[in-house]
């Protein structure tokens, strides 16, 4: 099914459940003010819902903004954003019943920055970009350039599992399979971890030596649902509110055992960040120890307990042996 079929089908689903009074709110993605971008539309208007789009430049995960709005909720979810929501239903931050899931599924989402870096292009030179199967055309003064969709699609869309949504009320479009390819996030991590650990160390000190403290990773992500995140306690005071290198390193780190066991790998918090500090690197290997470890994948059961509240008798405890 084509994009502009599903985004048919889209509007009419969401109109439908504002006037039958199932839900007081929609929740998704809408033309940004940016070439070649979404932003995300929140409307409890029956008339905005003709706004709502569906491309390969939806990249927020919606799931985000559950715990902040009132009442029941419509919202558009691809694979990884049905997962958070399942997170959050198993966190006891959402009610099932209160939420109307219009899954869609996503074959990858295509990253802008690649393109640049690829054609040494700006995207306000680029005419159109379009997705074609696996294969990506981009049009520049009227001459169209293609790529493998490989090469330009986000790095955790190359490594997605279910790119069709685990929980929804209905599903958009025809389930797709996972995007194949041998160039993703991986590569990196391997990387990393075969450096000795002197220089892998002078590496993040360097990485994380850019950090502004801006907490764009931490607001988009829907594993950080704290009221108050423990670098914002001044008794005690877990890190300086100054972005020294230390402190960053240490936010980052302990953030990331927090939503151990949560993170879906939605990529989110790299693509948020102002710097470009690698920070799905970090994540990514979390996600993997906790598959190696507990055989646990974030959001695929509701009816799971979530990691870490459960414990059974046969689990390894060597830190008392």
């Amino acid at each position: 099914m084509k994009n502009s079929e599903i985004e048919q089908r889209l509007r009419q689903e969401a109109k439908a459940l504002l006037e039958q009074g199932k839900v007081d709110c929609i929740i998704g993605y809408e033309t940004g003010s940016l070439k070649f971008t979404t932003t995300p539309l929140i409307t409890r208007n029956k008339d905005d819902v003709e706004r709502l789009i569906v491309s390969p430049f939806i990249v927020n995960n919606l799931s985000v903004y559950l715990t902040e709005i009132k009442g029941k909720v419509g919202i558009i979810a691809k694979g990884c954003d049905s997962r958070s929501i399942v997170n959050l239903i198993q966190d006891n931050k959402i009610a099932r019943e209160d939420v109307v899931i219009m899954g869609i599924p996503c074959p990858g989402l295509i990253d802008l920055n690649k393109i640049e870096l690829s054609l040494g292009k700006d995207r306000d030179e680029l005419d159109n970009v379009t997705r074609d199967n696996d294969r990506v055309v981009i049009t520049i003064d009227g001459k169209e350039k293609d790529f493998p969709i490989t090469e330009v699609l986000f790095d955790n869309c190359l490594e997605c599992e279910f790119p069709t949504p685990r929980e929804y009320d209905v599903l958009l479009g025809e389930p797709c399979a996972p995007v194949k390819s041998e160039v993703s996030k991986k590569t990196s991590i391997k990387e990393l971890e075969a450096m000795p650990r002197g220089e892998r160390w002078n590496y993040w000190k360097e990485e994380f030596s850019r950090c502004i403290r801006c907490y764009a990773c931490r607001n988009v992500c829907p594993a950080c649902f704290c009221q108050r995140c423990f670098v914002e306690e001044s008794e005690p005071q877990w890190v300086s509110p100054t972005p020294k290198w230390q402190d960053n390193l240490m936010f980052q780190v302990t953030r990331n055992i927090h939503v151990a066991g949560r993170c879906t790998d939605c990529g989110e918090c790299e693509r948020a960040c102002p710097m470009n500090i690698p920070l799905r690197s970090l994540t990514k290997k979390m996600y993997d120890i906790v598959d190696e470890q507990f055989h646990y994948k974030a959001g695929t059961d509701k009816n799971a307990s979530p990691l870490l509240t459960a414990y059974e008798a046969a689990e390894v405890e060597d830190f008392i042996r």
